[in-house]
């Protein structure tokens, strides 16, 4: 592959960064504040459906909680899929791209779009089918301008602001779930605007983020992407890079905890809490404000002690134990009041864990050169999870189901397990403290 020649002119009286140059320099608030909002942005346009709107619109098709439950699974996982496979496409497409407004902003702004106008097609289909091929074109678009939005993290920051604003990204996302979940309980009955506003606060957000990118141009022609050198686009080998490896093992399990319960969320507070759609979905939203409070203070608050003290693995390995711990103490919870104490638990957890655990990731990195595709392959551990999880969640709540109703118990406490084997693997970890 020929060795690309960079631009280096100035963006906002700053030289731009050289693709694949480290960064020295730190970014300002305002780039800051950008990178945060359109993070913001792009979960509440797609988290929302995962949290609540999907499950809400599935309730217009059918009032059968068991057929709620499988079309749920139907339409989310073949979507997470798809975010697996675009994350990974499009993050190295981002590394390879000459345009002459950068390598990340032409994905960055075509995704949002494409996104919200998928989004706009789910709010409008009246059938199961029709809602699987919406949701597989969102995550589609969605990941086409997520992965290089998250490939600029390496391009852009140096080590010393890492997990300070890999903090306010994790916080960011959880503000923008929040968003979200506020957003579906005041318009859960009207399916446009329920799909649409959030859409549009995505396009927004990376519109901004765009406009302040000090994006470099590659300016040489790469070398020909065959469809051998497209399959190792999917693959970082873990016995060259264990660190790396270690990394995405344990993100996998941490997410994947995560979604065996947020994805069926809404639906446990109605079958096990008794609560119907409109109050299911009022205490998703206080439950998810009392986990974003929560969230906030523990990762920015995590984040900057883990820039000062260098320290990142224990700090990993302790949250995910504590969210682990979280999840399992929901198996026993039923009543509201307990439901809204583990949430804020697994709060402060979740808050640490994002906050220091991508700073430690952008710091084992196989190659600055392939942030883009390097980063896609660690967010399939991000959307992996994000698959699998309706599928095994929708095989474990139908395992041993008591008098027809979902087994609960055995999905909280599989998901616990889970994230007690993503806080072990961080350990081994050598490159990072």
């Amino acid at each position: 592959m020929p060795v690309p020649v960079h631009n280096t002119r100035a963006a906002a009286g700053a030289r731009t960064p050289r693709c694949g140059e480290k960064p020295t320099e730190p970014k300002s608030a305002g780039f800051v504040f950008a990178l945060g909002f359109a993070q913001f942005g792009l979960y509440v346009a797609l988290l929302g459906p995962v949290m609540v709107s999907m499950a809400l619109k599935v309730a217009t098709l059918t009032d059968v909680a068991t057929e709620r439950t499988a079309a749920l699974g139907t339409i989310l996982g073949p979507g997470a899929i798809a975010a697996v496979v675009a994350n990974v496409v499009f993050g190295r497409l981002s590394d390879r791209t000459t345009s002459r407004f950068g390598r990340r902003k032409p994905w960055i702004v075509g995704g949002a779009v494409a996104m919200a106008l998928a989004l706009l097609w789910v709010s409008q289909a009246g059938s199961v089918p029709g809602l699987l091929i919406g949701w597989v074109a969102a995550q589609l678009a969605a990941n086409a301008c997520f992965s290089p939005f998250i490939a600029t993290l390496s391009d852009q920051l140096p080590e010393k602001q890492h997990a300070k604003v890999s903090a306010m990204v994790g916080i960011m996302q959880n503000v923008g779930i929040l968003g979200a979940t506020q957003i579906a309980s005041a318009l859960t009955d009207d399916m446009l605007l329920l799909f649409a506003v959030p859409a549009a606060i995505g396009v927004i957000g990376m519109l901004i983020y765009a406009a302040v990118l000090p994006d470099p141009v590659l300016e040489a022609k790469p070398g020909r992407l065959d469809f051998r050198e497209l399959l190792r686009t999917f693959w970082v080998n873990p016995l060259r890079h264990p660190d790396f490896g270690l990394a995405w093992a344990s993100r996998f399990c941490v997410i994947l905890a995560s979604f065996l319960f947020t994805t069926f969320r809404f639906n446990f507070l109605v079958d096990r809490l008794g609560l119907d759609d409109t109050a299911a979905a009022g205490a998703v939203a206080t439950a998810t404000l009392v986990y974003t409070i929560a969230l906030v203070g523990a990762g920015w608050l995590a984040g900057v002690i883990s820039d000062r003290t260098g320290k990142r693995k224990s700090m990993v390995a302790a949250s995910a134990l504590l969210f682990g711990i979280g999840t399992a103490m929901l198996a026993h919870t039923d009543t509201l009041t307990a439901f809204y104490l583990v949430e804020a638990i697994m709060g402060v957890a979740y808050g640490i864990y994002v906050s220091v655990d991508m700073a430690l990731v952008l710091e084992v990195l196989p190659d600055p050169d392939d942030a883009g595709k390097d980063l896609g392959v660690f967010n399939i551990a991000n959307a992996l999870p994000q698959s699998a999880a309706p599928f095994l969640g929708a095989m474990l709540l139908g395992a041993g189901a008591a008098a027809g109703g979902p087994n609960y118990s055995l999905l909280l406490w599989a998901a616990g397990l889970v994230c007690l084997a993503g806080a072990l693997v961080i350990l081994p970890i050598k490159k990072v403290r």
